[in-house]
């Protein structure tokens, strides 16, 4: 089934949001940064997460990033991204109770359908 660009458009806002709030978490509990401020290191990471996604021509069929078979972030950036979403990804749940459950019922659903298409 493919998706009508107003879903398209709805997923990869959906996607943006989830990664700025992990950003913004991240960096808030981190960096000691005030509510609503990134530090110049979060921001450029927020920046250049937001850029990928934009430009993300798999967008239709992924559900995020780390399950994707091609890895558009710089290594360094990779890296980094990774080490904000291992740290937040426990930590939203109190947070935004909304998208953590969201991210883990789309997460859940993806694999439920990877493991159909290798059997």
């Amino acid at each position: 089934m493919q998706e009508t660009p107003k879903n398209l458009d709805k997923k990869r806002a959906d996607e943006k949001l989830l990664v700025s709030e992990m950003i913004a978490l991240y960096c808030r509990k981190q960096h000691k940064t005030p509510k609503g401020q990134l530090c110049p290191a979060c921001q450029e990471l927020q920046d250049y997460a937001l850029a990928r996604i934009d430009k993300c021509p798999f967008m239709e069929t992924k559900t995020f990033c780390s399950a994707c078979k091609v890895h558009c972030y710089k290594p360094a950036m990779r890296e980094q991204i990774r080490a904000v979403m291992r740290w937040a990804g426990p930590r939203m749940l109190p947070v935004h109770p909304v998208l953590s459950v969201k991210h883990v019922a789309v997460t859940l659903k993806a694999k439920r359908e990877a493991q159909k298409t290798d059997a």
